[in-house]
């Protein structure tokens, strides 16, 4: 835990950007009746009824100090499917960074073992050398800011229906570019300090 917050209270640093990363979920659906339109006094009204059309998975890259996030959308969120987002990041998103720190929570996928399963191993080795794995603790995944930016994206962006993965990165994405172009970021406050405080129960106990 100390581990990432002293890493969120480091001053920004473009050679080795604090990058948060998480995954979450979206089930799709199609309407089986037209929603009635908007009228004046009146939302638009949706039927009851709903036609299931599969899930998508969302990765966040999320950076704070640089106000910055991207989501990628994908069928999956296996091994390979991380394996390539890393590699995104580091060739495509940070490619000036001497060192990517990376905060995530301890999913059996996110591993740098994954890029060794997607790649070959002078590929896997030359991106994992790029990258600096800081893992919350168990139970610990409120510590993750992209969490927190995954939840606004939800109640921004997800809080309704939506049929199919194509409709739902045009959404996502329009989401993102409006996040981005108005700098939002989060305003992280708690500190190692505070975690030795408020959470003292989580830390050992020593007797004289």
């Amino acid at each position: 835990m100390e581990d990432v917050l002293d890493l969120y209270h480091e001053p920004y640093d473009p050679a080795y950007p604090v990058i948060c990363f998480d995954e979450g979920g979206k089930q799709l659906f199609a309407e089986t009746r037209s929603p009635l339109p908007m009228r004046p006094g009146q939302p638009q009204r949706f039927d009851y009824e709903y036609e299931r059309c599969g899930t998508a998975n969302l990765f966040m890259c999320f950076e704070p100090l640089a106000a910055w996030r991207q989501v990628t959308v994908t069928d999956h969120h296996t091994m390979l499917d991380f394996a390539d987002c890393l590699r995104d990041l580091v060739d495509f998103q940070r490619p000036e960074a001497t060192l990517i720190r990376v905060v995530l929570d301890n999913l059996s996928t996110h591993s740098l073992a994954a890029l060794y399963q997607a790649f070959e191993p002078v590929e896997a080795r030359r991106i994992a050398q790029k990258l600096e794995l800081h893992y919350t603790p168990k139970h610990g995944s409120w510590l993750n800011m992209a969490e927190i930016e995954l939840g606004v994206l939800q109640r921004q962006c997800l809080d309704r229906r939506i049929e199919n993965q194509a409709f739902l990165t045009s959404e996502v994405h329009a989401w993102q570019a409006q996040r981005n172009q108005q700098a939002s970021t989060v305003n992280w406050h708690f500190s190692t300090a505070d975690a030795r405080l408020k959470l003292r129960k989580l830390y050992p106990s020593f007797h004289a």
